[in-house]
């Protein structure tokens, strides 16, 4: 069992601090936190969280608000890149079905050369199965040629679709530069209140102590 009588030291507001600042980012619960924090420094993780709702907690409302807006921005960006993600797979499979379906523009010409005599001698019969077989050729080329119409529009579509993701993977990466901003302010933040509460305690072990005598005078006490 966890039991500690000594009072919280600097470096002890500070880990407690560091800690709960990293689980509000990344997601985490307090109550987590001050279950790290206890194993680290041998205490419960009741007496953590009393010292940070009691004493730490006022240093650092700045630094927190700041960690709930990095949180909220992770979650956004996570979640844009799994849907984009799931996008960008759907899209290749469909451009590859089609492709495999559509027949390729050399068996017209196979098609013609097989109906077109080989003969010198052409009959009337010959003129009107050649005209006839045209005639289907004709057909089966605007159907090749819309689908070779449709296949461009959706290529042009595809094309739209790779600059919107990668104005919104330009974006994520704006996104993550000012995450990191944030972080490097958190962090002096951090260090000016360190800084702080060291100079505090500086100033309250050099002030001078007096009591007053007999005769009603103030005299200094010797360190």
């Amino acid at each position: 069992m966890k039991v500690r009588q000594d009072a919280w030291s600097h470096e002890d507001d500070l880990l407690l601090a560091e800690t709960v600042l990293r689980y509000i980012r990344e997601g985490g619960t307090q109550l987590a936190a001050f279950d790290e924090v206890g194993d680290k420094l041998n205490r419960t993780s009741a007496a953590c969280g009393f010292r940070w709702n009691a004493e730490v907690r006022n240093n650092y409302e700045q630094a927190i608000a700041i960690a709930k807006k990095q949180r909220k921005e992770r979650k956004r960006a996570l979640e844009r890149m799994n849907k984009d993600n799931e996008q960008a797979i759907e899209k290749p499979v469909m451009t590859e079905t089609f492709k495999e379906e559509t027949p390729a523009p050399q068996y017209v010409e196979e098609i013609s050369a097989e109906l077109i005599p080989s003969s010198n001698s052409i009959t009337l019969d010959d003129c009107i199965s050649f005209l006839s077989s045209v005639r289907s050729h004709d057909l089966l080329s605007n159907q090749l040629e819309m689908e070779n119409n449709r296949l461009r529009r959706e290529n042009e579509s595809l094309k739209q679709q790779t600059k919107e993701l990668e104005k919104k993977l330009e974006k994520l990466s704006d996104q993550q530069t000012i995450i990191q901003e944030d972080y490097q302010a958190l962090v002096q933040i951090m260090d000016r209140a360190r800084r702080l509460v060291m100079f505090e305690d500086s100033e309250d072990r050099n002030s001078p102590a007096f009591r007053m005598d007999k005769n009603g005078n103030l005299e200094q006490l010797a360190k």
